[in-house]
């Protein structure tokens, strides 16, 4: 399967999953620290609306800002998957720059820009897995591709900087390669709320 189609598949794996959160599942934690549900999927819902004005070619930095979700939230970021899923379905987007914010001031290829949101969409899906208490089932080849684009994640002491997108690298051997990719990238494999 090419790049898009596994975000694709990733982004869906993530609906999924929030489509089966309640109203009182949005007050639980999650393994991103300190964030419960809601806060997770804020943070998702802008994301998505984000990489999707930027693959579109727009640069209004106030797309970026967390917001409200409104009353209701799952709805929410289901219609900012709609939309990513959209954006990226475009002919030729894999060649377009795209500006992201948080990545700096300097337009990063389509092709670099989606891989970053696979990676954040296989571990999110993740996470919002985990604060269910349920299994997260995402299709091994977008495991495996994430997982080896993580492996250019700087390590070290550029995961203890403030406002650093990853924490550092949890130790961790054996389990799946999910649980690899997820402690590569500062989450521990046992996390349970």
């Amino acid at each position: 399967m090419e790049l898009v189609a596994l975000d694709a598949h990733a982004v869906r794996a993530s609906v999924d999953l929030v489509a089966r959160a309640t109203e009182a599942d949005l007050s639980r934690p999650t393994p991103c620290a300190e964030w419960t549900l809601a806060d997770l999927l804020a943070h998702m819902t802008v994301q998505h609306n984000g990489f999707a004005a930027a693959a579109r070619g727009e640069a209004d930095p106030k797309v970026w800002e967390l917001g409200s979700l409104g009353g209701d939230p799952i709805t929410a970021y289901r219609d900012s998957a709609e939309r990513v899923l959209e954006a990226f379905a475009a002919d030729g987007v894999l060649e377009r720059m795209f500006l992201i914010p948080e990545f700096g001031d300097q337009p990063l290829p389509g092709r670099q820009a989606i891989s970053a949101h696979l990676v954040d969409y296989v571990v999110h899906s993740w996470d919002v897995a985990k604060a269910l208490g349920v299994p997260a089932e995402l299709e091994p080849a977008a495991v495996e591709l994430a997982y080896d684009i993580a492996q250019v994640v700087p390590t070290g002491d550029a995961r203890l900087v403030s406002g650093a997108p990853f924490g550092p690298e949890v130790p961790f051997s054996g389990g799946s390669r999910l649980d690899q990719l997820v402690a590569h990238l500062g989450r521990s494999p046992n996390w349970s709320a």
